[in-house]
């Protein structure tokens, strides 16, 4: 099975080594046929710790690091 890829944006970088990342996902209510949006929170590891609050990430599933780490930075 493929990994998943997720695009968000970096909320807090204040624990070393790992940032966590808000991604937002947009759909259609099924009845209503109105847009939702639903935002889920990602704890990401960053090796380097290169990211800041407010940079676009994408996160890439991995083995677990930690208790709630499941995600590491791919890419800015």
């Amino acid at each position: 099975m493929p990994k998943r890829i997720l695009t968000g944006t970096v909320t807090s970088n204040a624990n070393e080594q790992t940032v966590t990342v808000s991604v937002e996902r947009r759909f259609k209510h099924p009845v209503l046929q109105k847009t939702i949006r639903k935002s889920k929170k990602y704890r990401a590891h960053d090796e380097k710790n290169a990211f800041k609050v407010g940079d676009q990430v994408r996160i890439i599933e991995c083995a677990p690091r930690s208790k709630t780490k499941r995600w590491e930075v791919l890419e800015a």
